[in-house]
C-alpha cells in the first residue's frame, strides 16, 4: 500500500511553508486524491466529524482539483460543503465555527501554472507534526468517479463579512474615499460589499478574468507605479488589494504608496492593543523598538511556526496575542478585550487589517502615511528571483553559514558584520545597521531577499545591488 510520501516525491507536489503547492500538471486527480485521504485520516485520529468544506480561489485549475478532492471525501463517506470561491480565512472561519476541516484550492500568489492545497483541522490549520502523520500515511486507490460539486453554501461568505461588521459597527467608514485593485483576487468582490456596507465610497480598479499573481511581499515595479498614478487621478484615502487568496492585503497610503506587510501588521496589533506578538524573523524590527508589545518572539517563516509562537506565548498566560507576517497576512491567536465580539482567528486574514486600519484613519482624522511615520523609521524590502533551484539556493546558504564572510565577497558587499541569524535561512546584521535575509522559498523554486536599513533609499539601492548579483550567479 503506499503512503503519501511516494506519491510526493513521485508527483513534485510537496509541503511548504503553508500547505502542499506543485504544478497544475502534477496535480491530478489522484494526487489531489491522496493528499485529501492523507489529511482526513491524519485528522480522524483526534476528531470526530461526518462534513468537510471546501473552497476555491480563481485559479483556472482550482475548480476541477476541487472536484477531485470530493471525489475522495465522498469515497471516505464524508459529506462536502461547498464554499465557493472565497478568501482562504473565510472558510477557516466557517469550519472553525462549525468543528469540521477544511481543504482550501489556492496557490496563493504563485504563478497560475501551479495551484496547491492548504489545509485546516476543525481547529485551525494542520501543523509541522500533523503534514509529518500525513506523509507517512497509508493510501487506498481513488474510485469514485462522480465529478459533480454540491450547491454553492454561500454561509461562509457572510458569517465572515458579519465578523467585521459587528467588530466596527454599522457606517464605520462614512466619509472614506477608497480604491480597491481587483485584479483576480478571490476577495475582490466581498470586500467591495463590505466596505460599501460599511460607508466608504468604493471605485474598482482592473478587475482580470486572467488569473494575476501578486505578491505582497515583492510588489512589481508596475504596481508600485499605478498606485501612485490611481492615488493621483481619483484622489483617495487608500487603495486596498489582496494576493490571489485574499489572505494578505496589499494596502497603499493616500498618496498611493504601498505599506510593507510588516508595517501593516504592527499598525494593527497597536490599533488591536494587542500585548504580545509572533512574528517570523524576516519582519521589521520596528516592532521592538516601538515599544508598544510587551513581550515580540521570532519564528521561522510560515503561518504554522506564527501559530506555534503564538501558542506558546499563549501557554505562557499571555491573553492578547496576535501574529502577523512580513506579507501582511494577520493572525489573530486570541480575544481582543476591548473587542469581545472578535474572536480569534489564527490564520492569515487580509480583511482584518484591512478595516482595522481604514477605521484607525477615521478616528484619528489623520492621513494613513502619519500613522506610518509614526513609528520607527526602519525601512524592509524584498524581492525573489524566480525560477532559482531550490538546491543551488540551498548550497550557497550551506556554504555562507559555515564561512559568513564568503558572502560579502561573493556579494561584494563592503560590510562588517555583527550578528548572524541561522532560524530561516541567512539572515545578516552588518555595524552599518543594515541587515541582509536570503532564503529560498517554502513553496516554489525562489531565491528571496529581505532587506532593512534606517533609509528607504538605501534598503532599495542595496536590495538592487544583492539581487543583481545573486542574477550573476544564477
Amino acid at each position: 500500500m503506499q503512503v503519501l510520501q511516494a506519491v510526493m516525491q513521485q508527483s513534485g507536489v510537496a509541503f511548504g511553508t503553508s500547505g502542499a503547492r506543485g504544478l497544475v500538471s502534477a496535480m491530478t486527480d489522484d494526487v489531489c486524491a491522496a493528499y485529501t485521504q492523507a489529511f482526513v485520516r491524519t485528522v480522524q485520529r483526534t476528531f470526530t466529524f461526518t462534513q468537510v468544506a471546501i473552497a476555491i480561489d480563481l485559479r483556472p485549475s482550482s475548480l476541477r482539483i476541487a472536484e477531485a478532492c470530493a471525489k475522495m471525501l465522498r469515497q471516505l463517506d464524508l459529506e462536502v460543503i461547498f464554499c465557493g470561491a472565497i478568501p482562504t480565512p473565510a472558510l477557516a472561519l466557517f469550519a472553525q465555527n462549525r468543528h469540521i476541516p477544511g481543504i482550501m484550492v489556492t496557490g496563493s500568489h504563485i504563478p497560475f501554472d501551479r495551484n496547491g492545497l492548504k489545509f485546516y483541522r476543525p481547529d485551525g490549520e494542520i501543523t509541522k507534526s500533523d503534514e509529518a502523520d500525513m506523509l507517512a500515511c497509508e493510501l487506498l486507490p481513488l474510485f469514485e468517479t462522480a465529478t459533480s460539486l454540491p450547491a454553492e453554501n454561500n454561509q461562509a461568505k457572510e458569517e465572515y463579512m458579519q465578523r467585521y461588521k459587528m467588530l466596527l459597527g454599522d457606517q464605520a467608514l462614512t466619509g472614506l474615499k477608497l480604491a480597491i485593485y481587483q485584479h483576480s483576487s478571490v476577495g475582490r468582490d466581498l470586500i467591495y460589499t463590505l466596505l460599501v456596507d460599511l460607508g466608504a465610497e468604493v471605485i474598482c480598479l482592473e478587475r482580470s478574468d486572467t488569473f494575476v499573481p501578486i505578491d505582497t511581499e515583492a510588489v512589481s515595479a508596475e504596481d508600485m507605479q499605478r498606485g501612485k498614478d490611481w492615488s493621483a487621478r481619483y484622489n483617495v484615502d487608500a487603495i486596498i488589494s489582496t494576493d490571489g487568496d485574499g489572505d494578505r492585503p496589499l494596502i497603499s497610503d493616500e498618496q498611493g504608496n504601498w505599506l510593507r506587510g510588516d508595517i501593516v501588521g504592527l499598525l494593527t496589533a497597536k490599533a488591536l492593543r494587542i500585548s504580545h506578538l509572533a512574528v517570523p524573523v524576516s519582519c521589521n524590527t520596528a516592532i521592538e523598538t516601538s515599544g508598544f508589545f510587551k513581550k515580540v518572539i521570532r519564528t521561522r517563516i510560515g503561518s504554522p511556526f506564527v501559530i506555534a509562537g503564538m501558542q506558546e506565548l499563549q501557554g505562557n498566560g499571555a491573553t492578547s496575542v496576535a501574529g502577523f507576517e512580513a506579507n501582511g497576512g494577520f493572525l489573530l491567536g486570541s480575544g481582543v478585550p476591548h473587542a469581545p465580539a472578535l474572536e480569534s482567528l489564527p490564520t492569515r486574514d487580509a480583511v482584518l487589517p484591512i478595516v482595522t486600519l481604514l477605521s484607525e484613519i477615521k478616528a484619528q482624522q489623520k492621513p494613513l502615511s502619519d500613522l506610518v511615520a509614526a513609528l520607527p523609521q526602519r525601512f524592509t524590502i524584498s524581492d525573489r528571483l524566480q525560477n532559482f533551484p531550490t538546491e543551488k539556493s540551498k548550497t550557497l546558504l550551506f556554504n555562507w553559514i559555515k564561512n559568513p564572510a564568503d558572502m560579502l565577497h561573493t556579494l561584494q558587499l563592503q560590510e562588517v558584520i555583527v550578528g548572524v541569524d541561522t532560524k530561516d535561512g541567512f539572515r545578516v546584521s552588518m555595524e552599518s545597521g543594515r541587515i541582509v535575509h536570503l532564503r529560498p522559498s517554502g513553496n516554489a523554486p525562489e531565491f528571496r531577499c529581505y532587506i532593512e536599513d534606517s533609509d528607504q533609499a538605501s534598503a532599495q539601492t542595496l536590495l538592487c545591488h544583492v539581487m543583481g548579483q545573486l542574477k550573476i550567479l544564477y
